[in-house]
C-alpha cells in the first residue's frame, strides 16, 4: 500500500516538475507579450499627445479618442463599430420602429457604401434606390475612404431637406444622381394581404413590432377568408429585408415550426454557444409556405429562410440572399455611447453557416426589370376576339347560370393573376406554386 501511495505521489510530483518546466517558457512568452502591449499603448499615448499639441489646427481630444476607438473596431469587420451617444440613441429608436432618415440599410464594400436594401415605402424606396447599388458621393462629396459611420452621418439631416446621392448600379454604363427628400421613417414591420386564396405576409424588418404584427396579420386574413380551410397557403416575403433583432427572427421562425432547432450561435469560446428551439404551435396551420428572398435579404431574414428551408417547412424562391451570417452584440459604454461588436456566427439547423455565401433558393427566379409600354404601343395592341364577341352566336346550353358565373369568376382570378405577374413576377410565381400544391392536396 505504501509503495502504491508513494508511486502515486511520485507520479504527481513528476507531473508538477514537468509542468513547471513547460510553463516556464510559456510564462516568459506571456510576459513578453504583455510588455509589448504596454509598449504599443505607450506609442498610442505618444502619438495622441503629439497630435494634440503639434497638429496644424486645434483638435478636440474627445473626437480623437472616439476616432481611434472606431478605427480599432472597424478594422475587425464591416459590422463592428463605435456608437456615439447620439448614434446609440438613434439605434435604440430604430429598433422600436420609427426614426428619421432616407430609409436604406447600408454596409461597406471596397471603400464605398453599398445598399443592402431600401425599406418599403420610404423616401429612398420611392426614389428608386435598389439593393446592390453603390453610393459613391453624397451631395457631391466622395465617400471613398470614409468609415461607414462617417458616410452615414453625411446622409443624415433635417426632415424635409434634400440630399443628392451618386449611385453606381450594375447594368448601368454611367453613375447617376438620385435626389431624395429626407423624412421620418415609420416602419410597418409586417403588411398582410390576400392574393386569390394565398395570404401574403410582407415582412420589411425585424424590430419589436414584427411578431405582434405578423400574428395579427395572419389572424385577420384567415378570418377575412372565412377560415383556414379557404386559404391555399402563405407567402412570406423577405425580399429587401435587411434584418434586425435576432430574438424576432427566432420568434418569426417559431411561428411556423412545431419543434426542432431554429438557429445556433457559436462564439470564440465553445461554452458561449447557444441553441434556440421551436415550441409547439404553427400559425399557418400546416398549410404550404413559400419564402421569397433576394440579394437584399440579410441577417435575420436569412435565419428565418434557413430554418424553414432546413426543416422542409417552406419552399425558398427568388435569388441568393446577402450572406450576413454574424451576430453583433451592442454593449453600453460609459458616457452613454455603445460598442457594436461581432461576437458570434450563426448556423442554420443543419449546421451550415451562410456567412458570405447566403441562402440559396430551392427555385431560382429572377425579377425581370420592367420596361413600361408607351401609350402608342398600348393603342396599337390588338384586342383578341372570341366566339362570345360574334353577333348571332349560339348560347351555351350545357351549363347552368351558377356554373357559368363560377367559370367567369375563375377567369377573373386568372386575369388578376396575370396582372400580378406583370407587376411582381416573383410573387406571382410563389402564388402559382401554392395553387399547384393545393390542387394536388388530398381531398381536392
Amino acid at each position: 500500500m505504501k509503495k502504491f501511495v508513494m508511486a502515486a505521489l511520485g507520479g504527481t510530483v513528476a507531473g508538477i516538475v514537468a509542468t513547471t518546466q513547460v510553463a516556464g517558457p510559456l510564462l516568459a512568452q506571456e510576459t513578453a507579450r504583455t510588455a509589448n502591449v504596454y509598449e504599443q499603448l505607450d506609442l498610442f499615448g505618444d502619438i495622441f499627445e503629439r497630435i494634440r499639441v503639434q497638429y496644424v489646427e486645434e483638435v478636440d481630444e474627445k473626437d480623437l479618442i472616439e476616432a481611434a476607438i472606431n478605427g480599432m473596431l472597424t478594422s475587425l469587420d464591416p459590422h463592428s463599430s463605435y456608437l456615439s451617444p447620439d448614434d446609440a440613441d438613434a439605434m435604440r429608436v430604430q429598433t422600436r420602429g420609427e426614426f428619421g432618415g432616407l430609409g436604406i440599410e447600408v454596409t461597406q464594400e471596397e471603400g464605398f457604401v453599398k445598399v443592402v436594401s431600401p425599406i418599403d415605402g420610404t423616401p429612398a424606396d420611392e426614389a428608386g434606390v435598389e439593393a446592390g447599388d453603390f453610393i459613391t458621393h453624397v451631395d457631391g462629396e466622395s465617400v471613398l475612404g470614409l468609415t461607414l459611420d462617417k458616410a452615414v452621418d453625411l446622409m443624415r439631416g433635417p426632415v424635409g431637406s434634400e440630399i443628392v446621392i451618386t449611385v453606381v448600379r450594375e447594368g448601368e454604363a454611367e453613375p447617376f444622381d438620385v435626389s431624395i427628400i429626407r423624412d421620418t421613417i415609420k416602419l410597418t414591420a409586417v403588411r398582410a394581404r390576400t392574393e386569390g386564396t394565398a395570404v401574403v405576409l410582407r415582412v420589411t424588418t425585424f424590430n419589436k413590432q414584427t411578431t405582434p404584427n405578423l400574428e395579427a396579420g395572419i389572424k385577420e386574413q384567415i378570418e377575412a377568408a372565412g377560415g383556414i380551410d379557404n386559404v391555399n397557403g402563405f407567402v412570406l416575403d423577405l425580399r429587401n429585408n435587411p434584418g434586425g433583432l435576432l430574438t424576432q427572427a427566432i420568434r418569426v421562425s417559431d411561428a411556423f415550426l412545431d419543434s426542432g432547432e431554429i438557429v445556433s450561435t457559436r462564439g470564440r469560446n465553445p461554452e458561449d454557444g447557444e441553441r434556440f428551439n421551436a415550441t409547439l404551435g404553427d400559425l399557418a396551420g400546416g398549410k404550404p409556405i413559400v419564402v421569397l428572398i433576394n440579394g437584399g435579404s440579410a441577417s435575420a431574414s436569412e435565419i428565418v429562410a434557413g430554418a424553414l428551408q432546413d426543416h422542409r417547412r417552406a419552399i425558398i424562391v427568388g435569388t441568393k440572399s446577402f450572406g450576413k451570417g454574424s451576430v453583433q452584440t451592442v454593449m453600453p459604454l460609459r458616457g452613454d455611447g455603445a460598442m457594436r461588436l461581432t461576437t458570434a456566427r450563426y448556423y442554420t439547423p443543419s449546421g451550415r453557416s451562410i456567412q458570405a455565401l447566403g441562402v440559396s433558393p430551392d427555385i431560382i427566379v429572377e425579377q425581370p426589370r420592367r420596361k413600361p409600354a408607351t401609350e402608342e404601343e398600348d393603342a396599337t395592341k390588338p384586342r383578341r376576339r372570341s366566339e362570345a364577341d360574334l353577333r348571332g352566336r349560339l348560347s351555351n346550353d350545357s351549363l347552368s347560370e351558377d356554373e357559368i358565373r363560377q367559370i367567369e369568376e375563375d377567369r377573373a382570378k386568372a386575369e388578376s393573376a396575370a396582372e400580378l405577374r406583370d407587376k411582381d413576377y416573383q410573387l406571382a410565381y410563389a402564388i402559382d406554386i401554392l395553387t399547384g400544391l393545393s390542387a394536388l392536396a388530398p381531398g381536392k
